[in-house]
């Protein structure tokens, strides 16, 4: 399993991530047989915003001994009241809440203190005013939480979270089709069909940006929605008119800037191996571009997907990157230093780009790759 370092909290989490979906509803055996088979496979990243008690106590059971090999997203704000979830920012549930979670799962800390679905500023103001993120800041410092989090489907939102400089992982929905929607505050606008029967181009500079801005903050990006709760997978659901394959999903959703984990959640063994077998899937099964190029209500012409069809270059420039760095420095206006560092590393320059073209032949998007490495080079310096 890939090992991503997630921003900058200091945690390292594989690639591929579970959603708690998959726990709820199992027996304690069953849940055990689902960790046993993460550990083989090297998925040590568990989101947990369901706040269902048997869940918990369940995986508790199953973790014991074994902990410190998982990493947890434990949810701020997601409760147990009169048998079902609530949401909540009342501080006194929030606390007795967070308290019970790490109780029923063993364990005297969470990696994330992931402060639970916050898709309007209203809300986000509230969480400030009611003192939820003065709490997380709280449990940070005491070590029992290492990173501060935050869910939200709303870049406007989760830009203005991480701008605080507090938030240190960002869980939010990515993939092809949400990404070119704009923001709101309705999370079901992302899969409206309405908001798909016209022609879209693109993704959503808002969305952009914000992936841009982790990447230069050093947030990580864990994600949720890869497969857009499945319709993504289903030609006839698709809001895309088309469909893909849960490995162009994961693909494209890990291929997004700060993007560290995809949480999958997998139902069964039988989905749990197959999001696992990502792993040794070849570069044509991960291969995103060809499809999304097709989508026949949207068109992502001359804007890079970072999909790497422009390779090989005979000057063994990762054109990819080269222009992902490019992005970042161009949105932040000026050259980040760890942008800068992050350039500086890679074997191979814009500056040795000779020009050939060959890059842009191979383009799905039309993307103008020379006059990139030509900017590139001059923003660089190399």
């Amino acid at each position: 399993m890939v090992l991503n370092e997630l921003g900058n909290t200091g945690i390292k989490v594989g690639e591929i991530g579970m959603g708690c979906e998959g726990f709820i509803g199992k027996t304690r055996e069953q849940v055990r047989e689902i960790v046993d088979l993460m550990e083989q496979g090297g998925m040590n990243c568990i989101d947990l915003y369901s706040p269902d008690p048997q869940m918990r106590t369940d995986l508790g059971y199953a973790l014991a001994g074994r902990r410190e090999k998982f990493v947890i997203q434990a949810h701020l704000c997601a409760v147990w009241k009169d048998g079902q979830y609530k949401r909540t920012r009342n501080l006194d549930e929030v606390k007795a809440g967070f308290t019970e979670q790490l109780k029923l799962l063993q364990t005297d800390y969470a990696d994330v203190g992931m402060i639970h679905y916050v898709d309007s500023m209203e809300d986000w103001q509230q969480v400030l005013d009611n003192g939820v993120l003065d709490y997380a800041k709280q449990l940070k410092r005491d070590g029992i939480i290492h990173a501060i989090g935050l869910s939200s489907h709303n870049p406007e939102v989760a830009l203005a979270a991480v701008n605080t400089g507090e938030v240190g992982v960002l869980m939010f929905s990515v993939n092809p089709c949400y990404d070119l929607q704009p923001a709101s505050e309705d999370v079901e606008s992302l899969w409206a069909e309405e908001n798909y029967s016209r022609p879209l181009t693109n993704m959503n500079p808002e969305r952009e940006a914000l992936y841009e801005t982790c990447q230069r903050l050093g947030v990580g990006i864990t994600v949720m929605k890869a497969f857009g709760g499945g319709d993504l997978l289903d030609e006839e659901l698709s809001p895309a008119g088309k469909a893909l394959t849960a490995y162009q999903c994961l693909s494209y959703a890990l291929n997004r800037p700060a993007v560290a984990s995809v949480m999958c959640g997998a139902r069964s063994l039988e989905e749990l191996k197959t999001s696992i077998a990502y792993e040794d899937a070849s570069a044509h099964e991960k291969d995103y571009a060809a499809a999304l190029a097709a989508f026949p209500r949207i068109n992502w012409q001359g804007h890079c997907m970072y999909c790497s069809h422009c390779a090989p270059c005979p000057k063994k420039i990762d054109v990819a990157s080269v222009t992902k760095f490019l992005n970042l420095a161009i949105a932040q206006g000026e050259v980040p230093e760890t942008v800068r560092e992050h350039y500086a590393v890679l074997e191979h320059h814009a500056e040795e780009c000779i020009s050939c073209g060959a890059c842009e032949t191979r383009c799905p998007f039309g993307v103008s790759i020379m006059q990139n490495m030509r900017n590139a080079k001059k923003i660089f310096g190399m």
